[in-house]
């Protein structure tokens, strides 16, 4: 086992690809990172599964068996989606039932076009979740305005929910309070408190967005700033009584997790928000090619900082910039909805150009 990625293991993070595919399911890719690599979990997004199933045949068989069956569109791709997911998910149960739940997740989100339909979004998540049929698939929901409410009532339904697309300290606290919500009715209608979720923070995306518009002193540190004080209410929030109290009655926690922690900049290290968010407590999902070079040079320090540390005068030196990243964080929750909407609509279309292929 590689001590790199070992050492935040034992420092109390959960490492998770940020990627799935047939081929590395297949192949025993990702069987090899799970033993070499401490990895523990899994997430998946429009995104990364319009680049897998675009590329190459391997799943022309699965679309060709579905077309067969009347399914197309939308039905067809989930029905691949879970394929993948499914065989993921059983590699990492073993590790899902050491850890009681709390580990070993795999992640599918609903259609990012329903990303403004709280209704809708309810009523998918729970179908997903339903033909997924595995306890430890998480189902995504983007923690937009309308998103907010589906997480309180997926979590009120037993739906275990990814809550993605947070952009900053306030994005995560709403999504954390919609989790609490949701399992405060559970314990109020006296059903079971353990529904899990976890909350994805996007990192490297706010220095991405600044990066043409601040001093090269400032590059790189408006991300890791973002993620220091959403920490520090993560942490406060775990010490507050309104957790407490549920926790003493078997609730788990919805943990925080770090997203978009792939570096951006050739100029910065390629391991530089690994090493900077290793924090107890949490979740880092990794691109491959990170996680592979983290594993090869890169080095846990010191955890995060509880009381968030310099995040507040390093987001007064961008303020002083003029950066307003209120008005920011909701930029790039609107553009990463719209993305994961054009690869939504870029999948689909491939999907229905590889049917007609395989039926001629």
């Amino acid at each position: 086992m590689n001590t790199n990625t070992r050492d935040l293991h034992n420092l109390g993070q959960s490492l998770w690809l940020d990627n799935i595919s047939r081929e590395i399911l297949a192949n025993g890719v990702l069987a090899r990172y799970i033993a070499e690599f401490s990895v523990t979990g899994l997430t998946s997004n429009p995104t990364i599964f319009e680049k897998a199933i675009g590329s190459g045949r391997f799943y022309d068989d699965g679309i060709r068996a579905l077309q067969q069956q009347g399914r197309s569109g939308e039905d067809l791709f989930f029905a691949l989606a879970l394929q993948d997911l499914q065989q993921a998910a059983d590699l990492f149960r073993p590790v899902h039932d050491a850890t009681g739940g709390a580990d070993g997740w795999v992640s599918l989100e609903v259609s990012p076009l329903l990303a403004d339909d709280t209704a809708s979004t309810v009523q998918a998540a729970a179908k997903l979740h339903a033909a997924g049929a595995r306890p430890n698939l998480f189902i995504k929901i983007p923690g937009t305005p309308a998103g907010i409410p589906a997480i309180e009532e997926s979590i009120f339904a037993g739906v275990p929910i990814n809550v993605t697309l947070l952009f900053s300290r306030e994005d995560y606290l709403a999504a954390a309070d919609a989790y609490l919500r949701g399992i405060e009715r559970r314990v109020a209608a006296g059903l079971d408190p353990k529904v899990g979720s976890v909350a994805s923070l996007f990192v490297s995306r706010w220095d991405v967005a600044v990066k043409d518009s601040v001093a090269p002193p400032l590059h790189n540190r408006l991300g890791i700033a973002i993620a220091l004080r959403t920490y520090k209410a993560y942490r406060d929030l775990l010490a507050s009584a309104r957790w407490q109290k549920l926790a003493a009655v078997g609730a788990h926690p919805q943990r925080l997790l770090w997203a978009s922690t792939g570096t951006k900049d050739p100029a910065a290290s390629d391991t530089l928000y690994v090493e900077a968010l290793a924090a107890p407590e949490t979740i880092d999902t990794i691109p491959a090619e990170t996680l592979k070079a983290f594993a090869d040079h890169g080095r846990v320090g010191a955890p995060m900082p509880v009381d968030g540390g310099s995040a507040e005068a390093v987001l007064h030196e961008f303020r002083r910039a003029g950066v307003d990243d209120n008005a920011l964080a909701r930029q790039l929750q609107r553009e990463g909805a719209d993305s994961f909407s054009k690869s939504w609509k870029t999948l689909l279309s491939k999907i229905a150009e590889k049917t007609a292929l395989l039926a001629a």
